[in-house]
């Protein structure tokens, strides 16, 4: 027997692991599937379309609230400078309290630097308010003592006149000035206040020019009833004191007005 070709049972086998060679008998099994990246057998990840319509529906959403907000924001911008430009404004009535007629929030509106000084323009046209209310009381006293009715009338139509038009001529003006610091506002004060402190002097005197004097609660026409009627009189020189506080107070706001606006600009 030929022993030299006998197979050693001892004889270990060299084997080449990286060898791709079809009669070799490999240790190491060939991957039936390819471990590469990319390859067509690569494991994916499923993800679900609801999810994926879900998030482009909210950002589609999200994008349209976005462009809808900023459109309403140009819209109010827009409308604030027409009102401001026009200067018309659109303020809720809240007082007095009991009787709502006028809009009016110095706490809110006016800033707080200039807070005192609106506060003392509005004790001025609540000074003229009362002054023209009380020579109303003052002369009807003195009608029914014989002066006649016609001082009654005028004295009417001082208090219808004035208590208004000093609202709209010079203290809402003002108020709007401190509010939007507009200049025309303003002069627009200035020209009526002077007005406004020319008829409180005017009526502290009460010169005999209408009806002698008499439908104004001033000096002269306190003197000339004072003799008839004591009475009449007294009202009268309170309706004097009433006035001469009156002036005073106007010029005294007109020249903090007149610095506040000076220092401002």
């Amino acid at each position: 027997m030929n022993r030299h070709n006998d197979p050693n049972p001892f004889e270990e086998e060299e084997v080449n692991p990286f060898s791709n060679g079809v009669g070799s008998k490999n240790r190491v099994p060939a991957a039936s599937g390819s471990l590469g990246f990319g390859q067509k057998h690569d494991a994916t990840v499923d993800i679900p379309l609801d999810t994926m319509n879900d998030s482009n529906k909210k950002a589609k959403e999200l994008a349209n609230w976005e462009a809808d907000l900023k459109r309403r924001e140009r819209d109010i911008k827009r409308r604030e400078d027409t009102i401001a430009t026009v200067g018309v404004t659109v303020d809720d009535k809240n007082w007095p309290p009991f009787f709502p007629i006028i809009h009016h929030d110095i706490a809110n509106e006016i800033p707080v630097h200039a807070q005192r000084l609106q506060y003392l323009a509005f004790a001025s046209w609540l000074g003229i308010v009362l002054c023209l209310v009380f020579n109303v009381i003052a002369v009807t006293v003195c009608w029914i003592r014989g002066g006649g009715v016609k001082i009654f009338f005028l004295a009417i139509i001082y208090s219808l006149l004035g208590c208004p038009l000093s609202y709209v001529l010079w203290y809402r003006p003002l108020y709007r000035a401190m509010r939007t610091d507009s200049a025309l506002k303003f002069s627009w004060f200035f020209i009526f206040y002077l007005v406004h402190i020319g008829f409180c002097i005017f009526a502290s005197i009460a010169p005999p020019i209408v009806f002698h004097g008499k439908s104004l609660t001033g000096i002269l026409a306190a003197i000339d009833v004072f003799s008839d009627h004591v009475l009449v009189g007294i009202f009268y020189l309170v309706g004097f004191g009433l006035f001469c506080l009156e002036s005073l107070l106007s010029l005294w706001v007109l020249q903090k007005v007149y610095m506040y606006f000076r220092g401002h600009k």
